[in-house]
């Protein structure tokens, strides 16, 4: 698995648009796919911050908690703008952060005060996937990476 950090160094065009689209509504916002097993997917909306080169997202007991806990897979999207509907996805494995020291670098830069009823995950990222077209073209053009070792 790979950090945003990998992604910002290995393929920095991807990175930085990626980046802008999930801060595109001020914090960071996306929508999170979590799986269960073999039962369907399902969606969520999130915060996520970019922090020291990592993707993380601190979340509550919920769905989306549990899923990760067992689980891990993740697809993440921004929010699309129609009248810039740009698209950018990540894949991977979710990653429970323990390490109190961690956890406060995290914390440190969230958009919302983290008490000790959010759990932390690291979103690590096995690849990246860009689509970039004006309002009016169709088919967008799609950018990917995959991280290395994959």
């Amino acid at each position: 698995m790979a950090t945003w950090a990998d992604l910002e160094r290995e393929a920095p065009e991807i990175a930085a648009e990626g980046r802008r689209l999930l801060y595109a509504r001020g914090d960071g916002k996306a929508l999170l796919a979590t799986v269960r097993g073999d039962d369907l997917p399902r969606i969520h909306p999130i915060n996520i911050e970019i922090v020291e080169g990592h993707l993380y997202a601190f979340l509550l007991r919920s769905p989306k908690r549990v899923d990760l806990a067992r689980d891990g897979r993740y697809a993440l999207h921004g929010h699309q703008d129609p009248a810039a509907p740009d698209e950018f996805l990540v894949r991977g494995r979710a990653r429970l952060v323990t390490d109190e020291a961690e956890r406060g670098r995290a914390a440190g830069g969230w958009p919302f005060t983290v008490d000790d009823s959010y759990v932390l995950f690291e979103l690590a990222i096995e690849s990246a996937l860009l689509g970039s077209r004006a309002a009016d073209e169709w088919p967008p053009r799609y950018t990917s990476w995959v991280a290395s070792g994959l």
